[in-house]
């Protein structure tokens, strides 16, 4: 696939490999832009090349540090549509911000509304996501949302892998169940749930398990972690009633030092997870999946006007 008619991908600093690997995947060449800070911090964007009427990309995940990378891409934006970019589409990997979706104690911000008002007013007119922390986050915008999920590009990964025992996909809390439910169905898998209790931002007390696991693989399904709290308390748990292997896929990894020595304590066998960010695997049990050819054709399609549909079709099951 060579040659798109009109199609312009930048990227930001938050993740230039993947953006370059995008291109790559679709051979489009990456566009020119300036992309950097003043002295005192504030972010300078100038794009290089004539974009007016143009369908332009720009790749920018909102990862640490978080403000500043939702910064660059709001200005891209505001410099696109200042070029006469014919439309603008904002394309977040990982869309931070997205844990505060709602007002669940007093006076606190609806953030992942706020982020959303932001693109939008900035000049964004549709948005190309992957694995919301909840889906109604879409119905946030009132432009087109087209929002695609990692778990494709997992289960080609997970097909090839030996079977000697029985799968039972397991979710770490009671907000996961229809993942993992989604998950074990396609994988022909059995379902469990750990019934946890948030201590802190970075203390997760597992309580329970719903579900048999003794003398089964088990394999943990989420969407973000960061420090890796709630995976291993739910991965010891798991192993006190007796699964015999417990495997996690989570879909956007932000691991912090904290996170680190968690995973080094062995409680997970493998971490599966996506290049929706940056990530250094420190030598730790980690697989990097890589989705830029599912971001690729999905720009492809929404540029030649076609449905992504078909992205979520799955191989190997």
């Amino acid at each position: 696939m060579t040659g798109h008619s009109r199609l312009k991908i930048f990227s930001g600093n938050s993740n230039r490999a993947l953006a370059e690997e995008i291109c790559a995947s679709i051979g489009n060449p990456l566009g020119e832009a300036t992309v950097t800070a003043f002295p005192d911090g504030e972010s300078f964007v100038k794009i290089n090349e004539n974009i007016r009427g143009q369908d332009v990309y720009i790749i920018q995940s909102t990862c640490p540090p978080t403000n500043h990378h939702l910064m660059e891409l709001l200005i891209m934006i505001d410099a696109a549509r200042r070029a006469s970019a014919q439309r603008i589409t904002a394309v977040l990997p990982f869309y931070g911000y997205a844990r505060q979706d709602r007002k669940d104690q007093p006076r606190v911000p609806i953030t992942a509304k706020l982020v959303a008002n932001l693109l939008v007013a900035a000049g964004a007119t549709r948005i190309l996501t992957m694995d919301l922390h909840s889906q109604q986050i879409q119905g946030f915008f009132d432009i087109p949302v087209d929002h695609l999920f990692a778990s494709p590009v997992f289960f080609e990964y997970l097909s090839k892998q030996k079977r000697d025992r029985q799968l039972v996909v397991c979710s770490p809390d009671v907000g996961g169940m229809k993942m993992a439910s989604a998950y074990a169905d396609t994988m022909g898998a059995a379902l469990a749930l750990v019934a946890k209790k948030r201590k802190s931002a970075t203390t997760v007390e597992a309580m329970n398990v719903v579900g048999e696991v003794a003398g089964c693989d088990v394999l943990l399904v989420d969407d973000i972690t960061e420090t890796a709290g709630t995976l291993t308390a739910a991965a010891k748990i798991l192993r006190d009633n007796g699964a015999v292997s417990v495997k996690a896929a989570v879909s956007h990894c932000i691991l912090n030092d904290v996170a680190v020595e968690r995973l080094k304590s062995g409680l997970i066998d493998e971490l599966i997870t996506t290049n929706s960010t940056p990530i250094d695997t420190r030598g730790l049990p980690v697989k990097v999946l890589s989705i830029a050819k599912l971001l690729g054709e999905a720009i492809v399609r929404i540029n030649g006007n076609e449905s992504v549909t078909g992205l979520f079709r799955i191989k190997g099951f």
